[in-house]
């Protein structure tokens, strides 16, 4: 199995809106996409509530059978539409993919 986890931290305000609603509307985006790509094994979407100086906005704990499904995920449309928010909306992000 391959964990894919995705930590990101948001613009206080983007597109025009706050941080807080973007990070609503990220994690509704998020929480459609298992619905949407069948390569999905496991998916996790969460948004940070201590807010330290070290936090992270946004975190994605997903997982997928092998490579081939994470590459289909992230090839999806479905995926590369919430891809295209993400980058309005970010100021940064932190990617770790991993075998169990």
């Amino acid at each position: 199995m391959l964990k894919h986890i995705v930590m990101w931290k948001f613009k206080e305000t983007a597109e025009r809106t706050s941080k807080e609603e973007n990070l609503r509307k990220a994690k509704e985006l998020l929480d459609l996409l298992p619905s949407q790509i069948p390569a999905i094994g496991g998916f996790e979407v969460g948004i940070d509530i201590l807010h330290s100086d070290s936090s992270y906005d946004l975190v994605l704990n997903s997982s997928f059978k092998n490579r081939d499904d994470l590459v289909a995920y992230q090839t999806h449309p479905s995926h590369v539409k919430v891809v295209e928010f993400l980058r309005k909306v970010q100021i940064g992000k932190a990617v770790v993919d991993y075998v169990v």
